[in-house]
C-alpha cells in the first residue's frame, strides 16, 4: 500500500483533536496523502464522520515486533535476569515464528490506533515486508550485537529498500551487550545521516558496568564518541541530569513505562526535565513479552501515572504524553505529521464518540489518556483507510492457528 491519490473528505467530524487544538464539527479534506483543509471545505468523496472523533495515530517509539510469541513466558524476573532467559527462548525462534509474531503485532498495534513503529529485533526484512502489506510505517534494521559484525550490520541496513511507509535503521541492542569497538567501527563506516536506536541507561546494573569498564556514565560514553546526533535513545531510567544536556541533540528519546515498572528496574525516566531541556521525548510500549500489551492508550495513562507517583508531582500532563506519543513521535520518524493541521501526512485515527462519554470538548484528552477507548473504528495512514473494526479477523484466527502448532 502506498499513497491514497484521491481526494475526499471526512464531514461533520463530531471532533478533531490534536496536542493543541480541539475543533468541533469540522470537515477534514485530504488529497494525495496529506491533509488539504481543516474546516469548512469539502472536496471529493465524502465520508460522514459525524459519529466519530478523529485524532493524529500514535507512534510506538519502540518494540520488538516479533516478541508476541514470547508474551507471558517469564512475567518475573528482573531485567537481567529475564533478559537472559530471553536469550535462550529466542535461540529456539525460527524465520517463520518471527515472521508470525511480527505480523500479530501489526493487527494489534493497527487495531489500537498506532500508525508507525520503531522495531528491533532480528527479522528486519520481514518487518519491511509487513509495513508494505499493511500499510503502516515502521523503522527497523539489522541488530548489532556481540554474535554480529558491523560489516554484516551495514550490508544488511542498506539491503532493506526504502519505501513510502519503511526506513531502515541500525539497532545497537546496549552498551552491554555490543563492544565499544563495534560501535566506533560503525560510526566511522556510516558517514551519511543514519538512525541509531539503542537501549541506553535502563538500570543500575547497565551503568554500573559501563562506569566501570569505561570510567564514564552510558550517555556520557556516547557523547564522547560523537554517536549523540545519530541516536534514539530508549529507558533511560538512571540517566543523570547532567546528561540530559547532552542529548538535546539527539534524534529522540524514550520513555517505556510499563516495561520498566514490570522488569523492576527501579529508575523511572525523567520525563520533566528532559521536556524542560528541550529533548524530543517519546512513547513506547517495549515487546509483548516485557509489557504484554502493545496498546499505546495504554501507555500513554501509565506514563502519566508513574511519573506522578515518583516525583510527587502533576507536573506531567495528558497533553505531555499525547503529544509525546503522535507529534514527537512523527518528528523522530522525519515525518511532517502527528497533528490535524493543512500540510501534515494524513495519518488519522477514528474513535466511536460513544466510547468518550461524557462527550465535552473539555474533557476529551482526559478520555484519551486515563479512560482509554477499548477499540478504534479506523486508522488512515497516508491517506489510506488500512484498517476498518473488525478487519483481519480471518487472518489473526489463521494466524494464531498457526502459532498454536508451532508452540
Amino acid at each position: 500500500m502506498g499513497i491514497s491519490n484521491r481526494t475526499y473528505t471526512l464531514r461533520n467530524c463530531s471532533f478533531a483533536l490534536d496536542h493543541d487544538q480541539i475543533l468541533r464539527s469540522t470537515n477534514i479534506v485530504i488529497d494525495n496523502g496529506y491533509i488539504k483543509y481543516v474546516g469548512r471545505e469539502i472536496e471529493g468523496d465524502e465520508l460522514d464522520c459525524s459519529e466519530y472523533v478523529v485524532i493524529p495515530g500514535l507512534v510506538n517509539a519502540h518494540t520488538h515486533s516479533a516478541m508476541t510469541v514470547l508474551r507471558g513466558v517469564f512475567d518475573d524476573g528482573e531485567l537481567h535476569e529475564w533478559l537472559a532467559r530471553m536469550w535462550e527462548e529466542e535461540r529456539k525462534l525460527t524465520r517463520e515464528i518471527m515472521a508470525l509474531g511480527s505480523e500479530l503485532a501489526v493487527i494489534e498495534m493497527l487495531s489500537s490506533g498506532t500508525t508507525a513503529f520503531v522495531d528491533m529485533y532480528f527479522n528486519p526484512d520481514q518487518v519491511r515486508d509487513l509495513a508494505t502489506r499493511y500499510g503502516i510505517r515502521a523503522m527497523a534494521g539489522p541488530t548489532l550485537m556481540r554474535e554480529k559484525s558491523v560489516d554484516e550490520t551495514i550490508r544488511e541496513m542498506k539491503g532493506l529498500e526504502e519505501s513510502e511507509l519503511f526506513r531502515p535503521i541500525v539497532n545497537v541492542h546496549s552498551l552491554y551487550a555490543t563492544e565499544l569497538k563495534k560501535l566506533r567501527e560503525l560510526r566511522d563506516s556510516l558517514t551519511q545521516e543514519y538512525h541509531l536506536h539503542i537501549h541506553l541507561s535502563e538500570t543500575r546494573e547497565e551503568v554500573f558496568q559501563i562506569k566501570k569498564k569505561y570510567g564514564m556514565f552510558p550517555v556520557e560514553l556516547i557523547h564522547k564518541e560523537g554517536l549523540v546526533p545519530h541516536v534514539h535513545g530508549v529507558h533511560l531510567g538512571w540517566v543523570t541530569s547532567w546528561e540530559l544536556n547532552y542529548l538535546r541533540e539527539s534524534i529522540a528519546v524514550t520513555h517505556c513505562p510499563t516495561s520498566n515498572m514490570k522488569l523492576a528496574t527501579g529508575g523511572a525516566f525523567p520525563m520533566k526535565e528532559a521536556l524542560d531541556q528541550g529533548l524530543n521525548v517519546t512513547i513506547g510500549t517495549d515487546g509483548a513479552a516485557s509489557n504484554n500489551s502493545l496498546n499505546m492508550f495504554h501507555e500513554m495513562k501509565t506514563a502519566v501515572l508513574l511519573q506522578r507517583h515518583n516525583y510527587w508531582s502533576t507536573g506531567i500532563t495528558a497533553t505531555d504524553v499525547f503529544k509525546a506519543s503522535t507529534i514527537n513521535g512523527y518528528k523522530m520518524l522525519g515525518i511532517r505529521g502527528g497533528g490535524i493541521k493543512p500540510g501534515y501526512v494524513a495519518d488519522l485515527v477514528l474513535l466511536n464518540k460513544d466510547d468518550l462519554y461524557p462527550l465535552v470538548r473539555e474533557r476529551l484528552l482526559s478520555h484519551l489518556v486515563y479512560n482509554p477507548p477499548r477499540e478504534v473504528e479506523k486508522v488512515i495512514i497516508q491517506g489510506k483507510v488500512v484498517y476498518q473494526k473488525n478487519d483481519f479477523k480471518e487472518r489473526l484466527k489463521k494466524l494464531l492457528e498457526k502459532l498454536s502448532f508451532y508452540l
